[in-house]
Order: structure tokens, then sequence, then C-alpha cells
């Protein structure tokens, strides 16, 4: 199995603080691949340093081969990194088609750009049905939807999720964790997964990563994380 992403003894400061103290971790190409632990034990920050919004310290990052921490933002997302933050940020006074489409802003290729959009509206049908609305008018599980959606709309090889279920009604989370399995199966996109409902995480994912203050506690196949005590003592609150 390729490897798609190589995170190597990363070191990230906040203000002489540790975010993340020697982390090492791995995504295979075709992976869902979770970072389950509770809030402040660095799952974000490695978002953030994979995304280039956030400087690293010391070790390497590597996507598809290539070695990225020094590189600028809009060239990983270029290269076919796509994140979706925390918070749903949607463009609130522009239309569900507008949102996506600002999602392409680094195509030209027009027909595919249509087979895209086409693609996004087959997933999430919500949207199609409210294509022409506001997306500061929807609710916050429809705007999940949407962010994801817009994220497709880069193309990217791999998607990096920070909490998409939070804030989400239940019903919707389940949906959301369905949508997930779905781009990662047929639309062949890598998913790096952070999830504060470890439970949803662990289920819809291959292997996970558990992290606490900053360093990786746990790894190995979500399944086995899944019954293991530790897990299920430390990080199993989240139900689905």
């Amino acid at each position: 199995m390729n490897q798609i992403l190589k995170f190597a003894d990363v070191q990230l400061y906040y203000d002489h603080v540790y975010a993340l103290k020697g982390v090492s971790l791995e995504v295979n190409e075709g992976e869902t691949v979770a970072l389950v632990g509770a809030n402040g034990a660095g799952k974000s920050s490695i978002l953030r340093a994979i995304t280039g919004l956030r400087k690293i310290k010391s070790g390497e990052i590597h996507y598809n081969g290539r070695r990225i921490d020094a590189a600028a933002p809009d060239a990983i997302v270029k290269m076919g990194i796509a994140m979706v933050p925390e918070g749903r940020r949607v463009f609130p006074y522009m239309s569900v088609k507008d949102n996506l489409l600002m999602g392409a802003f680094t195509r030209s290729d027009k027909a595919e750009i249509a087979g895209s959009l086409e693609m996004v509206l087959g997933r999430f049908p919500r949207l199609k049905e409210r294509y022409s609305q506001a997306a500061g008018t929807m609710s916050g599980g429809e705007q999940q939807m949407l962010v994801i959606g817009r994220a497709l709309m880069a193309k990217p090889r791999l998607l990096l999720l920070d909490e998409p279920s939070l804030g989400v009604a239940p019903k919707l989370v389940q949906d959301l964790a369905r949508s997930i399995v779905a781009i990662n199966r047929d639309e062949k996109v890598s998913v790096l997964l952070v999830e504060q409902n470890s439970r949803m995480a662990l289920r819809i994912s291959q292997r996970a990563y558990a992290l606490t203050t900053g360093s990786v506690a746990l790894s190995g196949n979500s399944a086995d994380l899944l019954t293991d005590e530790r897990v299920k003592h430390l990080y199993l609150g989240g139900e689905i």
C-alpha cells in the first residue's frame, strides 16, 4: 500500500508551549485514519501543521513522497490536500451553489468542475434541495455537509476533517459518518479524521492514533482499539 502522508517526529510549539512532542504517524492511500483524544491533545495541531497553517519546530512532513512542511498553504491545497476546519466556516450570505464553487478555486477545468458538482450533490441530496438558499440559513448538520462538499470540489487525494460531528444533531451525525465512509470508498479519497466522538471515529476508520497532551499514546487497527480497555476507559464517551 502506498503511503500518502508521513509525519516524522514532528514538534510544534504555541508560544513556548508544546502542542506536538515528537509525533509520528502515517496515512496510506485509500485509508481512513482517525485521530482521537481529549481537547488539547494535539489533534487539530496535526491538521494545521499538514496544511501549513502552523510551522513546525522540527521533524518532517511528507505528502505523496514530497516534503511539504515548508510549503505555503495555497500550494498544499494545489497538491491535493483539502481541509474541513472545525466550526463549519461557510460563506453565510452566499448560496449553497456559490459556496461549493468556491471549493474549486484552484481548478480551471470547467467540465470536470461540473462533474464534481454533480458528484457532491448526489452525495448530499440536502444540498441539492437547498441549492439556491443562503448557506447561513441552513442547520448545523446541513452546513457541515456543505463544507465537506466544498472541500471535495477541490478534487483532493487527502481529505482532513476536523471534528465534523461537533454540534450536529445525532441523526445527522449518522448521515455524516456514512458519507465519510462512502467518500473514502467511492471517490478513492484518503481521509484523516479528527473526532472527539471516538466511538464513531473508530467505527468508520481502518487505523487510529490516540493522543494525550501532544504525544501518541496508542495506535493500531481501529477495530482492535475499539475493544482495548485503555481506550474504552480514556476515550469512548461518544455514541453513534
